[in-house]
């Protein structure tokens, strides 16, 4: 008799034009998930031009005792369509969201584990909050000034939001609705359907090699335009509470 396991861990990560980056992170994320659990580890390249697919392929030949998915996107389609192209792909029943660049630090996956075991809530969501960010002075202003209003208007309880590393049940990222973008506003998202958000302080790396895809004038905008529509979402979600259920089944 075959008795099929799957893992408690899917290790995602997003990545475009990352491949001086990605073997040294996948070696991370084994070296620390190997001793605590049973865990898979998602790759998705999002339309690259660089070798990203392929680096990341060889590396997962050369350790086979490691779960790897590889996933190309033909066209770049975005960081939220390729956490959800992860996100599909897995098997694990947590979902654990890295950046590619390796600034999220793989040694901080376990405290984030340790906070999801205590939880009582289906839904919910461990965010990191990058406690010494390693950025410039300018991108931690824009990102202080972002998350003050994001804080004020949908009052997620994160005062990080961008921090890449979070946990969230594989069950529960499926349940939440799809638009362009939504990476930005998992916790709101999740507290739409009563989940629960905690928040544990990680480690915040510079960046090994290359240059960040994001600037002020590609977010801003755009960013808050979503965020008016995941107000909109918030205040239009009902959640039922069920109170009994008669079910019979037929006989023949």
């Amino acid at each position: 008799m075959c008795v099929v396991t799957y893992p408690l861990v899917s290790a995602v990560i997003p990545a475009k034009d990352e491949s001086m980056n990605l073997p040294m992170l996948l070696s991370e994320i084994q070296s620390v998930l190997s001793d605590h659990c049973q865990f898979e580890i998602i790759v998705v390249d999002d339309g690259s031009t660089d070798h990203t697919y392929a680096v990341c392929d060889e590396w997962g030949q050369n350790h086979p005792d490691v779960a790897l998915t590889v996933v190309r996107h033909q066209h770049a389609v975005g960081q939220s369509t390729a956490l959800l192209t992860a996100v599909h792909q897995a098997k694990g029943e947590w979902i654990v969201t890295l950046d590619g660049d390796g600034q999220n630090d793989p040694a901080d996956i376990p405290a984030l584990m340790d906070a999801a075991a205590k939880q009582d809530n289906p839904h919910f969501c461990i965010a990191g909050y990058r406690k010494n960010r390693q950025d410039t002075e300018w991108k931690r202003f824009q990102s202080r000034f972002a998350n003050a209003i994001r804080q004020a208007v949908l009052k997620d309880g994160v005062k990080d939001t961008g921090c890449g590393l979070k946990l969230i049940p594989r069950r529960t990222y499926l349940a939440l609705p799809y638009f362009d973008h939504m990476h930005r506003f998992l916790p709101a998202l999740i507290r739409r359907l009563d989940g629960q958000i905690d928040v544990v302080p990680v480690n915040h790396r510079g960046r090994w090699v290359g240059v960040s895809k994001y600037n002020a004038l590609n977010r801003a905008w755009v960013g808050f335009i979503d965020m008016c529509g995941v107000l909109w979402l918030s205040r239009r979600c009902k959640n039922p509470q069920i109170e009994n259920i008669s079910q019979r089944a037929t006989h023949e």
